[in-house]
């Protein structure tokens, strides 16, 4: 069968072969990848370019690490760290860029993002780290990012809302089951301490403007909600959202929420107002104590009570130090 190459990539090649930086070289071959028609005649064509574009990654990242800290280890930071992970060009960049304020790099061509790149994510009062990553295929993984998934408290998987989003969710469920992780839909702080083989996590079909009609609730059918489903990471919330309408992205971040396991808890001194502003996060099931201490370490030992607001029988109720706390309680700590 003939390739039948359009202009488009004839260009891209050029530009290929008069390049002399390896961001050239990366740039024209990203081109040439998207530019080439894809049908079975190109077929070793199309793998050839993600082999050069994959030797071209491993070569910058073998160069970064060299140079300083590894570029996939990224700090926790917010209330808890959300990775992105997905096929390429499926929208976890244009995501992040809608979401949070970091300088993202958005193209038409894919493995446009090289390193992790994390944002933060404020809303009603919280923070939540999304991290946008490089993407993955079935027969490519960027060397050290399972490292940043089994890092991050929760992952989203990333697929684009068309014909092609069953395939997608399979593939990338399957590359992290062959490395030993599956996701799961229930909350982290209900996952054993030191799991390493789970996380919790669930689907974002992106670009929901543009999904053929049907396709997200197949994706839902087949693994949002099954009861019978036989393994962990088949049971998984599936959230359309668009980054260019912004459909269903305060449903994403409530479910992230959720999936966090956490919970805001205002402070107040006696006599002033509470600060609304600014919650303390704590795990949910927290207790009075645990977040005086995150207060002031020795703030347990030294109160004396505290009053309540919010989950309380009445408000301003005198409680112990064991109280349990819940979602947007007030408390006021008396020593």
């Amino acid at each position: 069968m003939p390739a039948n190459l359009t202009p488009e990539y004839e260009k891209a090649e050029l530009r290929y072969r008069e390049a002399t930086t390896d961001d050239e070289r990366l740039a024209a071959l990203q081109a040439m990848l998207s530019a080439i028609p894809k049908h079975k005649g190109t077929e070793k064509m199309q793998a050839d370019l993600k082999r050069r574009i994959s030797q071209l990654h491993r070569e910058e990242q073998k160069s970064a690490h060299g140079k300083g800290p590894d570029a996939f280890h990224i700090p926790r930071s917010g209330a808890g760290q959300v990775v992105l992970i997905g096929p390429p060009n499926t929208g976890k960049s244009s995501l992040l860029a809608a979401t949070t304020h970091a300088p993202v790099k958005i193209a038409e061509y894919p493995f446009t993002t090289i390193v992790p790149q994390p944002g933060m994510w404020l809303q009603d009062d919280v923070q939540i780290e999304l991290v946008d990553t490089p993407a993955i295929t079935a027969d490519h993984v960027p060397t050290g990012l399972m490292g940043t998934i089994r890092n991050a408290d929760a992952v989203s998987v990333v697929v684009e809302a068309g014909e092609a989003a069953l395939d997608q969710v399979e593939m990338v469920l399957g590359v992290l089951r062959v490395r030993g992780l599956a996701l799961c839909a229930v909350a982290r702080n209900e996952l054993p301490v030191g799991d390493a083989n789970r996380r919790t996590g669930l689907i974002v079909t992106a670009k929901a403007e543009l999904a053929p009609p049907g396709t997200i609730e197949a994706v839902r059918e087949l693994y949002g909600g099954r009861s019978d489903a036989p393994r962990s990471d088949d049971k998984l919330e599936v959230v359309a959202v668009s980054a260019h309408t912004r459909e269903g992205l305060d449903d994403w971040f409530r479910r992230l929420w959720q999936l966090l396991g956490m919970m805001r808890v205002y402070s107040k001194e006696p006599g002033r107002p509470p600060d609304l502003h600014k919650p303390f996060i704590v795990p949910i099931g927290a207790t009075v104590a645990e977040l005086a201490r995150q207060i002031h370490r020795d703030l347990p030992e030294r109160m004396k009570f505290a009053r309540l607001w919010g989950c309380s029988r009445f408000e301003g109720q005198q409680v112990h130090k064991t109280e349990p706390l819940q979602d947007k309680d007030v408390v006021e700590i008396h020593e």
